[in-house]
C-alpha cells in the first residue's frame, strides 16, 4: 500500500513543482499584476492547471488501463468457458444496474486476487480482472466482485473522484501562489522572486500531501456505497463472500508483498499504522464486512 501511495504522491508534486519553475522561469505569471495578485486570473490559472491533468487522465483512463496492466478483452466467441461467464454474469449485472452501454470485460495476467473498473463515462467503461481472482476464488465469489465494480461505473465514481482530484490541486495551487506571494513580499526586492519561488514549491508540495487525505476519505465512502450496490445487484451474500476471501487472501503471507499492479479496486489490507489507514483508498475489510452485515440486520 505504501508503495502505492508513495507514487501517487510523487507523481502529483513532481507535476505540480513542474509547473510552478517552468511557469517562473519563462515569467508566465498572468495571475500577476503592478498592483499584485488578479484573484480571478489566479482562480482561472488554477483551476485550468489543477482540473486539466485530472481531466486528460480520466479520458485517457481506459487506454492508460489496458496498456499499464496488458488488459485484453474477451471476445464473445472466445473458448474459454470461464471467460465467457465473467463477460455474460458482467453483462447482467450491467443491465441490472442501468448502465446505458455495457462495459467493455478484459481480464490481465497476475497472480494477485484483483479487479478494478476504470472509464470516463458510465456509457464508456472496462471492467477487468486478474487471472489470480480467477484462479482463487469461486463463481459466487468473483459475481461479487463484478457487481462491485459494475457498481463504481453505476455510482460514477470515476467521474466524481477525479473531479475531486482537480478541486482538490486547484485550491492547493491557489493557496501556495497566494502565500508563495506575500512571503516574497516580507524580504527586500533582490530576494523576493526566489523566496516566491521557494515558498511555492514548499507549499505545492504540503497541500499535495494534505489533499491525498481529503482523496482517501472521499475514496472510502465510495468503496462502502460499490458495497451496498454490489448487494443490491448481486445479492449481499455475495458481496461478503468476495471480501471474506480476500480477507483468508491477506492472511497468508503474501499479504506482506508489495503490490505488484498500479490499479487496485478490492486489494486492500488493513495492516500498517494509523497514517497509512488515513491514506487508504479502501477501507478495511472487516469494516466492509461489517457495514454489510449491519445493513442486513
Amino acid at each position: 500500500m505504501f508503495k502505492r501511495i508513495g507514487l501517487f504522491l510523487i507523481t502529483n508534486i513532481l507535476i505540480m513543482v513542474t509547473i510552478t519553475t517552468i511557469m517562473n522561469i519563462f515569467g508566465l505569471r498572468p495571475y500577476l499584476s503592478a498592483q499584485g495578485i488578479d484573484y480571478v486570473s489566479l482562480i482561472v490559472f488554477c483551476g485550468l492547471w489543477g482540473f486539466g491533468g485530472a481531466l486528460i487522465s480520466l479520458f485517457l483512463s481506459k487506454k492508460m488501463a489496458k496498456w499499464m496492466m496488458g488488459v485484453k478483452l474477451i471476445d464473445s466467441n472466445t473458448q474459454d468457458p470461464r471467460l465467457l461467464w465473467v463477460q455474460q454474469v458482467t453483462n447482467r449485472l450491467s443491465d441490472a444496474a442501468g448502465l446505458p452501454k455495457r462495459p467493455d470485460v478484459g481480464f490481465y495476467q497476475s497472480p494477485d486476487v484483483n479487479a478494478f473498473a476504470t472509464g470516463p463515462s458510465r456509457s464508456n467503461s472496462l471492467v477487468a480482472v486478474s487471472t489470480g481472482l480467477l484462479d482463487k476464488m469461486n463463481e459466487k465469489e468473483v459475481e461479487g466482485v463484478l457487481a462491485h465494480e459494475v457498481a463504481h461505473i453505476a455510482n460514477g465514481d470515476m467521474v466524481t473522484m477525479t473531479l475531486l482530484q482537480g478541486l482538490v490541486n486547484s485550491f492547493g495551487m491557489f493557496l501556495a501562489r497566494v502565500i508563495g506571494f506575500f512571503a516574497g513580499q516580507l524580504v527586500d526586492e533582490e530576494k523576493a522572486p526566489i523566496v516566491q519561488l521557494i515558498s511555492t514549491i514548499v507549499l505545492d508540495i504540503l497541500f499535495s500531501i494534505l489533499g491525498m487525505f481529503v482523496v482517501a476519505y472521499y475514496s472510502r465512502q465510495r468503496e462502502f456505497r460499490a458495497d451496498a450496490g454490489s448487494a443490491r445487484i448481486a445479492g449481499r451474500d455475495k458481496m461478503i463472500a468476495a471480501l471474506e476471501r480476500l480477507k483468508a487472501d491477506f492472511a497468508t503471507p503474501e499479504e506482506h508483498e508489495e503490490p505488484k499492479s498500479p490499479v487496485a479496486a478490492l486489494q486492500i489490507s488493513n495492516r500498517g499504522s494509523s497514517i497509512f489507514r488515513l491514506l487508504s483508498t479502501h477501507p478495511s475489510l472487516e469494516e466492509r464486512i461489517e457495514r454489510l452485515k449491519s445493513a442486513a440486520a
